[in-house]
């Protein structure tokens, strides 16, 4: 994908964005000192005083990154649909649909950012493919090895327990979504940048709602996994990434959960901080609000609310009252909706 922002910079004023917009460049004041940022490539010496993430007016995303030579960059990550593509090798990746939600078999998603219980049940395909067909092929040793849900859910099931956790959590799927296409995007500017050097390794950590989040290992599998559902979906990368607990988050956890051992508390640590997946489910949250089952692929609603700072540690607490440990390892079967 070949991104052409040439030479975007930030202007600060006052903390309202507007645009100032020509051919070559897209110039945003969001503060009052008259101080220009330059986009990545461009790195910084010093810190750049805006938000991350930030939106300016006309839909320009970007993030703040701190890099490990105690330099900064804002990267851009806009959400979008975009048909263009980076060339990788043989085969070409980019954004694609980002934006598109599955409105013909959900419509009240479309609309609302939450399927409808009344309307899952009602839903016997998706994407013109019986529930029962997906189900098979999405179980492990079908389409993958590891597969895209438990032996003992099926694809009805875990849209239904997951739209019952983000309803529970106050956010929608697309809110959800958002932040694992930052992580994507991120990596795919590091791509279009031509830079022979990954830009993950470079990040010390992204600033993401005052929160670091970090990447762990990423890079390409072989070949790619083709998508489960009737769609253009696939998948190259396996994805790392993660946050650290700070001492009042730990605190927190050991207080409301005192009946775990330290095995069963790192476990559930490990559960709600980091995330490991493809670039596949970002598009599979949006389109479908579908996380993947209890997989090690699996985006859990409740660690994205935590790792990228959507809700706080005491929120998604409130939220689930003492279940915390239970719900991140539960498979959504016939019982456990209940």
């Amino acid at each position: 994908m070949k991104y052409r922002y040439g030479l975007v910079f930030f202007f600060i004023f006052i903390f309202k964005a507007f645009k100032i917009f020509s051919q070559e460049n897209v110039v945003f004041q969001i503060s009052d000192d008259q101080k220009i940022y330059d986009l990545y490539p461009q790195t910084l010496k010093e810190f750049p005083q805006i938000p991350s993430p930030f939106t300016s007016d006309d839909g320009v995303e970007t993030v703040v990154v701190f890099l490990k030579n105690k330099e900064y960059a804002i990267i851009p990550v806009t959400v979008e649909n975009d048909s263009s593509d980076i060339p990788y090798g043989s085969i070409k990746i980019g954004k694609g649909n980002q934006l598109l939600i599955d409105s013909k078999d959900f419509p009240t998603l479309e609309k609302t950012g939450l399927h409808s219980d009344e309307e899952l049940e009602l839903t016997r395909t998706i994407t013109g493919i019986p529930l029962h067909k997906i189900t098979e092929i999405g179980r492990p040793e079908q389409y993958s090895e590891i597969g895209f849900m438990a032996e003992d859910e099926d694809i009805l099931s875990v849209l239904k327990g997951d739209n019952h956790l983000v309803r529970q959590l106050e956010l929608t799927h697309p809110q959800m979504a958002r932040p694992l296409f930052h992580i994507w995007n991120i990596i795919l500017t590091g791509y279009a940048s031509g830079s022979v050097t990954r830009i993950w390794d470079n990040i010390d950590y992204i600033l993401y709602r005052g929160r670091k989040v970090r990447f762990g290992e990423v890079f390409p599998t072989r070949g790619f996994q083709e998508s489960i559902f009737n769609d253009e979906i696939r998948g190259t990368f396996q994805i790392n990434f993660y946050r650290d607990l700070d001492e009042n988050e730990n605190n927190f956890l050991k207080e409301k959960y005192t009946h775990l051992n330290e095995e069963q508390m790192n476990a559930f640590v490990e559960k709600l901080s980091h995330i490991l997946t493809g670039e596949m489910e970002p598009y599979y949250v949006m389109r479908y609000g579908f996380y993947e089952g209890h997989t090690s692929y699996r985006v859990d609603p409740i660690a994205i609310a935590f790792i990228f700072g959507l809700k706080s540690i005491e929120e998604i607490e409130d939220a689930f009252p003492g279940r915390l440990f239970d719900l991140l390892f539960q498979h959504f079967t016939e019982d456990t909706l209940k």
